[in-house]
């Protein structure tokens, strides 16, 4: 199929589309011109010519007398001179008296249909051409003589035609040559406006590609905004691509170690016959190899939920099935099955990505199950200030005030606990960030730890109003 007319002009650069679009209207303004010059032009030239058959029908009027009785027409040369200025254009009059009889003239020349004594310009057809004719009535009060007496005057159209056609010529030819400047002068205008972007362009092409620093240049401020929203995404791609690189150091550091000592100690299993040191070379190579799985699988999470940061699409969820989903993943893993939930009879709508949430619900109960002592609850709540809690509690001691300066940092592992891979409570923190939230810490009066994230809930919608049901 081919490609539509506004898909064609939206693949074009800016220049091609104002050149168009300003041809397009210059050539509707001379249209305009053109049909408004034509209408002047036949009017200014009736309008001339008509004062002309005017006054030589005032000049034949002037001059009928009754001279002993009978009415006397002296038709002066003047009146036709005016007329013969027109020297293309053919001449006819008709006089008529008062009894209805043509005095002198065409006496075929068609009347107008109008009544009335006032003069009248009206348009015919006499002798095979279109002449445009005056009726014009004089009334004369004698003793022998008494009646109006009727003067037309008719001039045929080519002279008429011929001045309205040189005032259109001179007026296109005008708008031609004023298009044409108008033209070049908006092209130049549009040149120079549209500097500050190439400008733009062959700063940011001349740059390394690895430069992804603000560049700052002498812009309009119209493209003030353009150069901001470019300054902003690479602001945006400088701090991912900086937190990839740091990640993958730092993940490529982390797995490391465990994969050193996981081979360190098979090779010592492996030359070891006490079968009572085997054991325990196997169970230290076991945790080991929990540690790095548990670590592989954390790294993976950590890297889609930054992934869906700037991808995902947020929809309106509800945190209870958030929380049940997380406590049926964390069971069907193994080794959670002394997880309860505390869960309000009212849904705790929050805007946000499902998997995300659900991810760090599931740090959570991890979290807390690793580090924590049961029971632990995994509840759902709401607090003051429009906020929503999902958190996971247990009846450990909690965190020491180090760590809980360090909570969210990546990697910031239980050195006692080799399973440990220190990224729970990152990918717990960034998923709290993302939702524009923050990791929330309480210790019980009574015992206990409570690790948990804190988010806005869902604006309510707009209720709606409509008929009420017939009762």
């Amino acid at each position: 199929m081919a490609p539509s007319l506004s898909s064609a002009i939206g693949s074009r650069s800016i220049a091609w589309r104002l050149t168009l679009l300003l041809t397009l209207l210059l050539t509707i303004a001379a249209a305009g011109t053109v049909v408004a010059a034509l209408s002047y032009g036949q009017t200014a030239a009736t309008r001339a010519f008509d004062r002309l058959l005017t006054g030589a029908a005032l000049q034949i009027a002037e001059r009928i007398s009754v001279v002993e009785g009978e009415t006397v027409v002296d038709i002066p040369l003047s009146a036709f001179g005016l007329l013969s200025l027109a020297s293309e254009d053919r001449i006819f009059y008709r006089i008529i008296g008062p009894d209805g009889a043509t005095l002198t003239g065409d006496e075929s020349f068609p009347l107008p249909d109008a009544k009335g004594d006032a003069p009248l310009l009206y348009d015919t057809a006499f002798s095979g051409e279109a002449v445009r004719a005056i009726r014009m009535r004089r009334f004369l009060a004698e003793r022998a003589v008494r009646g109006p007496i009727t003067v037309i005057v008719a001039q045929t159209l080519r002279a008429r035609s011929e001045l309205a056609n040189e005032i259109v010529a001179r007026a296109v030819i005008g708008v031609i040559i004023a298009g044409g400047v108008t033209l070049a002068l908006a092209l130049l205008a549009m040149h120079l406006a549209l500097s500050p972007l190439r400008r733009i362009e062959r700063a940011i092409l001349a740059r390394d590609p690895k430069d992804l620093t603000p560049f700052s240049t002498s812009t309009p401020r119209e493209v003030e905004a353009l150069v901001a929203a470019i300054n902003r995404f690479m602001a945006r791609l400088d701090k991912r691509v900086g937190a990839m690189q740091d990640f993958v150091a730092d993940a490529a550091h982390q797995m490391r170690t465990p994969i050193t000592a996981l081979r360190a100690q098979t090779e010592l299993a492996m030359e070891e016959d006490d079968p009572r040191k085997l054991k325990t070379l196997q169970r230290r190579i076991r945790d080991r190899a929990l540690g790095v799985s548990r670590l592989t699988d954390q790294l993976l999470s950590h890297a889609l939920v930054t992934h869906r940061a700037d991808s995902v699409t947020l929809e309106q969820i509800d945190l209870r099935r958030v929380a049940v989903e997380a406590e049926r993943e964390a069971r069907r893993t193994g080794g959670a099955e002394g997880i309860e939930l505390d869960l309000p009879a009212d849904p705790v709508m929050v805007t946000g990505d499902a998997f995300s949430l659900r991810e760090a619900a599931r740090n959570l109960i991890t979290n807390a199950l690793a580090h924590g002592k049961p029971p632990v609850v995994l509840r759902v709540s709401t607090t003051t200030g429009g906020k929503a809690l999902i958190a996971a509690h247990d009846q450990g001691a909690g965190m020491n005030p180090d760590q809980l300066q360090r909570i969210g940092q990546r990697f910031a592992r239980d050195a006692s606990n080799p399973q440990s891979a220190g990224l729970g409570l990152a990918i717990v923190a960034e998923v709290a960030e993302f939702h524009q939230g923050s990791i929330q810490t309480t210790s019980g009066s009574n015992g206990g730890f409570e690790v948990g994230i804190v988010v806005p809930l869902a604006a309510a919608p707009a209720a709606t109003s409509g008929k009420g049901d017939a009762a």
